[in-house]
């Protein structure tokens, strides 16, 4: 049994376009699944179908089992989601929130104020439970987010975009908790515009493009079909010339920066090893381009011959 099982589903808006061309999806129980896909690729739509919160024109889903066109209440009180866009009362404090999220479970509110503590605590924003959500920054009105669609304990949680936004330090909290959550059981569906983050966190992916997956394989085979990845480095020191790195090519940008190409088979641990033999610190490292973007071409492409 999947924790969730995708068959032919297809959405056609009246007068309009075929948002989703009979795709199937399959997330085994305990995977960290990765739904990645352009903008207007499909990925938003079909979370929504899974959700019921936009109905399908054809296809079937089932959740654990459940099929959601005839045990759709037991479908969907197994499923967390933690949308895109704000949509909750911004003048409610924290606690009513969840709280109140509870209740459309039919949880006591007994043991809803019990778990309202417990996830407020893990997102590292119980001090504000009486505050209204209005006064939460965009980060901490993410987290609340997240802490409301846990309070059915769900054992699928889908998230959209859920880092979309927050800082760096933010977003590498919510992966260590998001990690530690599928660790205990809990299958996760997640969409992003960030390679690293899929990378980081998923073992299986799934490319939507026009309605349509165009690939369904593990991260890591995904990943190993980028040929080439160009970094950038803020060095601690001016440098007067490029460094000698072996078989990596680059070049400086200025006196405290280079830009080096990691092609396929070659390793960063590698060219980190190779500039501190040189006595040459690094104190940043970023991709010069979306990765995602490029892999998003790669495979449109290859799907096209």
């Amino acid at each position: 049994m999947s924790a969730l099982s995708v068959k032919k589903l297809t959405k056609k808006y009246a007068n309009g376009p075929t948002a989703l061309k009979g795709i199937n999806l399959e997330v085994a129980v305990g995977d960290f699944f990765a739904l990645l896909g352009q903008n207007g690729a499909g990925k938003s739509t079909t979370i929504s179908i899974i959700c019921s919160l936009v109905k399908k024109t054809s296809g079937k889903i089932a959740v654990f089992g459940y099929d959601t066109d005839i045990q759709l209440a037991k479908a969907k009180s197994l499923i967390g989601v933690v949308p895109q866009e704000m949509n909750f009362s911004i003048f409610d404090n924290l606690l009513q929130i969840l709280v109140n999220h509870a209740g459309y479970y039919g949880i006591p509110r007994k043991i809803a104020f019990v778990r309202a503590e417990k996830y407020l605590k893990k997102m590292g924003i119980w001090e504000m439970r009486n505050q209204p959500a209005i006064r939460l920054s965009g980060g901490m009105k993410r987290r609340l987010m997240i802490a409301r669609a846990l309070m059915n304990e769900p054992k699928l949680l889908i998230l959209d975009e859920p880092t979309a936004g927050v800082d760096i330090e933010l977003r590498h909290s919510l992966w260590r908790y998001l990690k530690e959550l599928n660790q205990e059981g809990t299958t996760i569906i997640l969409t992003t515009h960030y390679l690293e983050e899929a990378e980081q966190l998923c073992k299986n992916v799934a490319i939507i493009d026009h309605g349509e997956i165009i690939e369904h394989t593990d991260m890591k085979s995904l990943i190993s079909r980028l040929d080439i990845q160009t970094l950038i480095l803020d060095l601690d020191q001016p440098q007067r010339h490029f460094p000698l790195l072996n078989h990596f090519k680059g070049r400086l940008l200025d006196e405290t920066s280079m830009e080096v190409e990691i092609h396929r088979g070659q390793s960063i641990n590698d060219l980190v090893h190779l500039l501190t033999q040189q006595h040459i610190r690094i104190n940043s490292m970023r991709n010069k381009t979306n990765r995602l973007e490029e892999l998003f071409i790669y495979l449109i492409s290859e799907n096209k011959k």
